[in-house]
């Protein structure tokens, strides 16, 4: 009997081996033959599930995206609300070695849609949604009573957005000085900032009563 392939797993192995290929040799160097070969495939049958590199990359991109919106949403929340804001967020950031791997390449995607149009959509729509999370997180602190009565909510959704992409891209750059408890802590004292410090201790409170 003939073999059968299933497509999307090796659409999803070329995106894996595109990663691996461009982590250790960068996307100048992301040809489809080295895809190819990193991937135990040869370019014929590459071409079997993309017509074109670009499609690839685009491709590999909504695969980075589509893992951290998976990892989310499979998520359950049963701690305080800061907590699972707190856990919520380092999907979003290169907190372990999954999440890093991930966001060197989206970092890397991210420079390459500056020279190729093709990328700029999916890129846009990613930090948008980036975006909408953050503001999610700030209603939810909000709903909590948790949020500082006197702030500017929609100032502060730019402020924690700024904070998390910030963080992310020092801890590609320099991670021997921006490491996961260190983005812990900048997160934990940001969220303190903008809460109400009466809250908080009601929320500490609750936390530290037997149960």
């Amino acid at each position: 009997m003939p073999k059968i392939v299933d497509h999307q797993k090796q659409k999803v192995k070329l995106a894996e081996a595109a990663w691996r290929v461009i982590r250790k040799l960068g996307m100048e160097q992301a040809s489809v033959r080295h895809i190819a070969q990193e991937a135990g495939m040869s370019v014929g049958s590459m071409r079997h599930y993309f017509a074109s590199q670009s499609e690839l990359m685009v491709f590999s991109m909504e695969l980075v995206a589509e893992r951290v919106g998976s990892r989310i949403r499979n998520m359950t929340f049963d701690g305080s609300a800061i907590e699972d804001i707190q856990r919520l967020l380092r999907q979003v950031i290169p907190y372990d070695e999954n999440t890093r791997t991930e966001m060197e390449v989206w970092y890397i995607f991210t420079a390459k849609s500056l020279s190729d149009t093709s990328l700029q959509p999916l890129a846009h729509r990613v930090y948008d949604q980036l975006h909408q999370l953050v503001g999610m997180l700030m209603e939810h602190l909000q709903k909590s009573g948790l949020l500082r009565p006197d702030l500017d909510t929609d100032f502060e959704i730019e402020r924690l957005y700024a904070l998390v992409d910030g963080m992310a891209v020092h801890r590609i750059l320099r991670p021997g000085r921006v490491d996961a408890p260190f983005m812990d802590r900048l997160i934990e004292n940001h969220l303190h900032t903008i809460c109400s410090s009466q809250a908080l201790v009601a929320l500490q409170d609750k936390k530290d009563a037997p149960t």
